[in-house]
Order: C-alpha cells, then structure tokens, then sequence
C-alpha cells in the first residue's frame, strides 16, 4: 500500500461518504495533498481521521475534535494530552448521567409493560366469550 490514499481509497478505508469526506475538509479537520482535482491522504491525515471518528463514537462534537487537533498543531502533545483528559472527564460525567437516565427509562417501560401483560392476560377469557 502506498503512503497516500485517494479520495475513493480514503472513503473505503474508513467507511464514510464522500460528502462526509469533503465536509472534514470544509471544515478543516483535514487537509489532504491535491494534485490538479486529485485530493491524497496521508499518513498525517489517516491519523487525524482516526481520532476524528472515534472522538465522534464517544460523543464529542466536530468543533471539540477541531479545537482538540489544532492544540496538537499549535501547543504539541503534552497540552494535547491535558485537553484531552478534560473532554474525555466531562464526556464521561454527561455519558454517566445519559445512562442513568436510559436506566430509568428501561425501568419504567419494563413496569409500564408487565403491567399491561398482566391486565391482558386477567381479560382474556373475556374476550373468547
């Protein structure tokens, strides 16, 4: 494998569309080489793209991923890895509250539905008559 990907080769490689594809560009999450309207990505690029995504599966909006990257451009790793702690401490205390919440949705539902199956069932002779 070469050191760069097309545009269709970077698609494939990270299971996005090409409109999502040219949107990170827009918006400047990632800068590929353009050879005439040929656009490559490389090693830089896939890194950055790597954590694009798995910040996005984690719940972080596109402006902290952007924020987050630049910090890598302009302060190097260290103050990188100490944003870093912060997202991931605040996304962690809103993804505990959103679990908390999901729980007592469950909760009420799984009550909400035993309650009905229980009611149904003491009427089913009723409705065979």
């Amino acid at each position: 494998m070469s050191d760069r990907l097309s545009f269709k080769e970077m698609c494939a490689a990270f299971d996005v569309t090409p409109r999502t594809l040219r949107y990170y560009e827009y918006i400047e999450l990632l800068s590929p080489e353009k050879d005439g309207r040929a656009r490559f990505y490389g090693p830089r690029e896939r890194a950055r793209m790597t954590l694009i995504l798995r910040g996005r599966r984690f719940g972080f909006s596109l402006e902290e991923i952007r924020q987050w990257l630049e910090i890598y451009e302009t302060q190097g790793t260290e103050p990188q890895l100490e944003a870093w702690i912060e997202l991931a401490d605040r996304q962690l205390e809103a993804l505990g509250g959103q679990m908390d919440e999901l729980k007592k949705t469950i909760n009420e539902l799984t009550n909400l539905r035993n309650e009905t199956a229980v009611a149904l069932s003491s009427r089913q002779p009723e409705a065979k008559r």
